[in-house]
């Protein structure tokens, strides 16, 4: 007799979870979501890389490791800041499990 799935019948999340992959993937695509949403609204305003990184008082490299999609070290205080530069203010929740 074939041996059963374990994984099946269980959520991604679950499979994440047992491979012990879940916390390490949300936050890469929670990372890559605020980039995006981050380099959009940078656009949106018609702003340059190099003016963003001016209004943050930070340099362009530093705005690029903000920017850079795959790189999930963001402090909420850069996030704050990276969101003034471009008019947009920050909303974190806590939601249950």
């Amino acid at each position: 007799m074939a041996k059963r799935n374990p994984h099946i019948g269980s959520d991604f999340d679950d499979f994440l979870s047992n491979e012990g992959l879940f916390e390490e993937t949300t936050a890469l695509a929670l990372k890559r979501v605020i980039a995006w949403q981050l380099d959009e609204a940078r656009k949106a305003r018609g702003l340059s890389k190099k003016d963003m990184a001016e209004r943050m008082n930070t340099s362009r490299a530093q705005l690029d490791r903000i920017l850079d999609a795959d790189d999930a070290s963001l402090t909420l205080e850069t996030l704050s800041r990276a969101s003034r530069a471009v008019g947009r203010r920050v909303s974190v929740e806590l939601a249950a499990a």
